[in-house]
């Protein structure tokens, strides 16, 4: 006599039973609820992960688990484009099969945001940026004093040339704000931003290297209008949000601080 067949769960109602399960959902799983079906979706991936080789602590992995297996430059202009064949540890303990990625190398660059603790208000740079056009927005954006790093000049150094080539400004002092990777998923370029102390008795103005086709304005702006500007997405690069959210932190300790 046949073994009577136990009923259905739920699951097993949506995804079906035998070897096919979770590959060959019915047409229930269709009708699904988002969430319930992100559930499900969770419960199949449970089953097939190996609990015991997962890493449970961050960072764990180092350089040594990549392997480059080959790289080759695929373009050479102001900046660089290598295409890289690589694999690297997976937290379930296997190995990534050969890949390919297109990395942009790049220098690291330095930001400043300009503050005037005793007036509380900040020097921000206006001037085209190509990555910018064709969006539903100006191609002018509202940046930080900003460089790249040549070889052997120090952040601290670098900021203080693009101060004066920018905006005419010096920064005394200079606070470290972070270090951060702009676009790490294809490009190479780490930022070393800061908060520099100036006055705004007389900033503002046109700005710029001639032969580097620079065209810069200067603007003073009160440090509750930058603020602003970044809550209503007015001001919507990277480097002037985490300054001026830094700012907004960092305010009451900089004006007693630094006055």
């Amino acid at each position: 006599m046949a073994e009577p067949k136990r009923p259905m769960d739920g699951l097993e109602r949506v995804l079906g039973r035998g070897p096919h399960r979770g590959l060959a959902p019915t047409p229930d799983a269709k009708r699904l609820a988002p969430g319930l079906k992100h559930r499900l979706s969770f419960r199949i991936v449970l089953k097939k992960t190996d609990l015991k080789s997962e890493m449970t602590e961050p960072f764990q992995f180092k350089d040594s688990d990549v392997k480059i297996e080959k790289r080759e430059t695929v373009f050479q202009g102001f900046f660089r484009m290598d295409k890289l064949w690589l694999t690297h540890r997976r937290f379930d303990g296997r190995e990534m099969p050969t890949f390919t990625r297109e990395l942009f190398i790049r220098g690291d660059s330095t930001c400043v945001l300009p503050y005037d603790s005793d007036r509380d208000e900040v020097v921000l740079l206006e001037q085209f940026r190509l990555g910018a056009l064709g969006r539903d927005q100006s191609p002018w954006l509202l940046e930080l004093v900003a460089g790249m790093d040549e070889d052997g000049e120090s952040p601290e150094e670098v900021a203080q040339r693009e101060g004066q080539e920018e905006a005419g400004l010096t920064f005394k002092p200079l606070d470290k704000i972070c270090d951060y990777l702009a676009s790490p998923g294809g490009s190479t370029e780490l930022i070393h931003l800061y908060c520099g102390r100036i006055s705004t008795e007389a900033a503002g103005g046109l700005y710029g290297v001639e032969h580097e086709n620079e065209d810069i304005r200067a603007h003073v702006f009160s440090a509750d209008e930058a603020i602003a500007m970044v809550n209503d997405g007015r001001i919507n690069n990277a480097a002037a949000i985490i300054a001026l959210q830094w700012l907004q932190l960092n305010r009451p300790r900089l004006r007693e601080g630094w006055s």
